[in-house]
This record gives C-alpha cells, sequence and structure tokens, in this order.
C-alpha cells in the first residue's frame, strides 16, 4: 500500500454493514484504536495513554482536514498540545522532595469556578456557535492557502445540535485539561460527553462512531470507578503523613 495513499480517507479497510452501510478507512480504524488505547490507559493512570493520544488526535486532524471540519480540526491542535503538557505534567515532580502528581478532587472553590465557566462557555457557544465557527473555518482556509493548500471556502449549513454540541465542545476541553492534573471529575464530564455522543452521532445516522463512544462511555465509567478508589487511598495516606507530622 502507498504510504500517503493510507492517510486518504477513502482507502477503506472495512465495510461495516451498519445503516446503510458504513466504509471505515485504514486512518480513522487505526486513529480509533488509539484513541480507545489512548482513554483506556488514562483510566488506569499511565502515563502511555499521552503518547497514543498524541497519534490518535494527528491521525483524527488529518481526517478533519479532508473532510473539511476545520473548527473540529483547530480542536485536534488543542488536545495534542493538552496532551504534550499532560505527558510533561504526569511525569515531572511537584515538589523538591520528589512528590508526583497524585489523583485528586477538586477544591469547592475550584469546583464553582469551573462548573461558573463552563455554564457560561456552553451558554456563549450555543448562541454563537454557527458565526464562530464560519468565521473560524474562512479563517482556517484563508491561512492554509498562504501555504499553497488552494481550497475553496467551504459552503457551510447551520449547526444541528447548538446546545448539544457546544456542550460537548465546551466539556471536552474541560475534561482534558482536568486529566492533565489527575482530577476524578475529569471521568465525569467524560461519561456525560459520551452520553451525548452516543445519541447524537446515533440521531445523524453515524452509527460506527455511536457505537464507538459507546465503549469510550465504558471506559469513562471504569475510569470514574478507578480514579475515585485511588483519591480516596491518597486522601487518607496523606491525613496519616499529617498526623505523624504533628506527632
Amino acid at each position: 500500500m502507498d504510504f500517503v495513499a493510507w492517510f486518504d480517507i477513502n482507502n477503506t479497510l472495512v465495510n461495516i454493514p451498519i445503516g446503510g452501510g458504513y466504509a471505515m478507512s485504514w486512518i480513522e480504524a487505526v486513529g480509533t484504536v488509539f484513541g480507545l488505547l489512548c482513554i483506556w490507559y488514562a483510566s488506569q493512570e499511565k502515563t502511555i495513554n499521552y503518547v497514543f493520544g498524541l497519534i490518535n488526535v494527528t491521525l483524527f486532524a488529518i481526517i478533519f482536514y479532508q473532510i473539511q471540519l476545520y473548527g473540529i480540526l483547530l480542536l485536534q491542535f488543542f488536545f495534542f498540545c493538552a496532551n504534550l503538557y499532560g505527558w510533561y505534567a504526569w511525569t515531572r515532580p511537584t515538589s523538591d522532595s520528589g512528590d508526583m502528581l497524585e489523583v485528586r478532587w477538586l477544591s469547592k472553590q475550584k469546583l464553582a469556578v469551573t462548573a461558573a465557566v463552563s455554564v457560561v462557555a456552553i451558554g456563549l457557544m450555543t448562541v454563537y456557535i454557527d458565526p464562530f465557527f464560519f468565521a473560524l473555518a474562512n479563517i482556517t482556509v484563508d491561512g492554509l492557502n498562504l501555504f499553497g493548500a488552494d481550497l475553496a471556502r467551504p459552503t457551510l449549513e447551520p449547526d444541528a445540535f447548538p446546545f448539544w454540541d457546544a456542550t460537548m465542545t465546551v466539556l471536552s476541553i474541560v475534561a482534558q485539561i482536568l486529566m492533565t492534573r489527575k482530577y476524578v471529575e475529569n471521568w465525569m464530564l467524560w461519561v456525560v460527553i459520551n452520553v451525548i455522543s452516543v445519541g447524537i452521532y446515533a440521531a445523524q445516522g453515524v452509527y460506527a462512531l455511536s457505537i464507538e463512544y459507546a465503549i469510550l462511555l465504558f471506559i469513562a465509567a471504569n475510569g470514574t470507578r478507578a480514579w475515585m478508589k485511588t483519591a480516596k487511598q491518597n486522601q487518607a495516606k496523606q491525613l496519616t503523613t499529617e498526623k505523624e507530622a504533628v506527632a
């Protein structure tokens, strides 16, 4: 197989008999596998998840470029940077004594601020999602054309589910940031995101993606359970250390 052709979304790996039939490309299949590995290893608190995450977002960025979803393409750039930061944060000592970042809960103050910012951001994006992404897509195309891409400005239809789309986008960003800091709440947000995604993709007839997000929903639920247990253990260990220091 030609190396460049491997990245073509029309290079079909398998035809899946879902709905009216779904031709899954090589790049989508491999990108999906790395995405599932990323989420699974993150739920196990394994730093290697960021290696798989970097591969996943790179491959999906190529896919979104080919199908002209430039807003989501730019979101992949954010996830790429977040994966790099997460890799750094998970492997860097947080103190001179060599302590590493531990799984924990958000403080009440941080939780309140995060919730407030998320609600405002979702509200604003719901109202302005169409003009924002229309402008973003055109700016992206113009920028790519400066480097000789020779792309025509895309003709975009209004968002099919503006509120749910905005919710998934904002919560995905918040959840990714919380994951890089090892906050348990990130998995709870991924559960919400995946529930919405399963419904939205099924409603749009993209059944393969709906099934994928159902799998991710299971992994996120398992991640919630595992990290809650770890956070409880870390909290108990911290209290024991503080009591010993006082004594």
